[in-house]
């Protein structure tokens, strides 16, 4: 795997959880690139081939592997580190789950499904997607992280202050990310890379799929972040925005029921108006579609809204 970058790091060299006792598999300077082959978020026991049964017997002891740590040279507590997404180089295949117990809408959809997506590398045409319609692809990294300062295993699964499973899909090429750093060296480890993914990930699942990333570290002193933040290189949405967008809301005192209540009106007009069956539509609604807080000033209720995109429906 040779990208031009000063270093590269392959997939063997990745584990399962955040501890700062984790032993880097190099250093670097700040100003340097580093290329990163990652596994899939199922740790690879899905693949292109694969089937329900494959699903159904996933080990969760070995989803989301990261590649990494990288020691950055310089970094201590206080200071952060700013990775910047120069390029993604993805495998061609990913897949789509409902994970039974896993995702917004888990009292509704109790049994497993998979969907194996196969896909243009060169990110020029949509993901097609069971003849119902195509997903625009923007790859980006759905973990990315330093090691906490507590020590001990810590999970891979939720998002931290020092990064982690965010799975912000404006982490994409062109985007700086800014992490608070919370012991000497950083640390910093990456996986679970996506093809394609909507605001709030509802089913629990994006196209989940191996690629290779190129980044360029560098290194803020004394920056006191509290948590991370990041900045874009341009417009986040104009590859599904041109044809609008089918809207639902949920209107009411709690976000976590307006989010599902409108998720679920949206899966609702999917079915009536497209003939898909409602697992399928709460698949597509998690690749592609965006929940949004459209009001949270108006007491005693807020709206949060779904939107998905009419582009893909063609």
């Amino acid at each position: 795997m040779d990208m031009g970058c000063n270093h590269t790091i392959h997939k063997h060299h990745h584990h399962l959880g955040w501890d700062n006792s984790n032993a880097p598999v190099l250093a670097m300077k700040p100003g340097e690139t580093i290329a990163v082959e990652t596994i899939d978020a199922s740790g690879g026991q899905l693949h292109a081939d694969a089937g329900l049964d494959d699903l159904k017997a996933l080990d969760f002891e070995k989803v989301n592997p990261v590649t990494g740590p990288v020691f950055v040279d310089g970094a201590e507590p206080g200071d952060a580190v700013a990775i910047t997404f120069l390029d993604f180089h993805p495998s061609g295949w990913g897949w789509t789950a409902n994970i039974p117990g896993f995702g917004l809408l888990a009292d509704q959809f109790t049994e497993p499904a998979l969907h194996i997506w196969k896909y243009d590398t060169s990110l020029l045409k949509p993901a097609a997607f069971t003849g119902f319609g195509a997903v625009p692809l923007k790859p980006f990294v759905g973990t990315i992280g330093l090691a906490p300062a507590e020590t001990g295993l810590h999970s891979i699964v939720p998002p931290r202050n020092v990064g982690g499973n965010m799975d912000i899909r404006d982490n994409c090429k062109g985007t700086t990310l800014y992490l608070p750093v919370e012991v000497a060296g950083a640390l910093l480890s990456l996986g679970d890379t996506h093809a394609a993914q909507g605001d709030g990930e509802i089913c629990g699942t994006a196209i989940e799929s191996p690629m290779n990333v190129e980044i360029k570290i560098d290194l803020i002193k004394n920056a006191r972040l509290q948590s991370p933040r990041f900045e874009t290189s341009g417009p986040v949405t104009s590859h599904i925005d041109r044809q609008g967008y089918r809207v639902t809301t949920g209107v009411g005192p709690d976000l976590m029921t307006a989010s599902k209540e409108a998720v679920s009106r949206m899966i609702d007009w999917l079915c009536t108006t497209n003939g898909m069956s409602a697992v399928d539509a709460y698949l597509l609604c998690s690749v592609a579609g965006d929940l949004r807080i459209s009001e949270i000033v108006d007491m005693p209720n807020w709206i949060v809204s779904f939107y998905f995109p009419k582009a893909v429906l063609g």
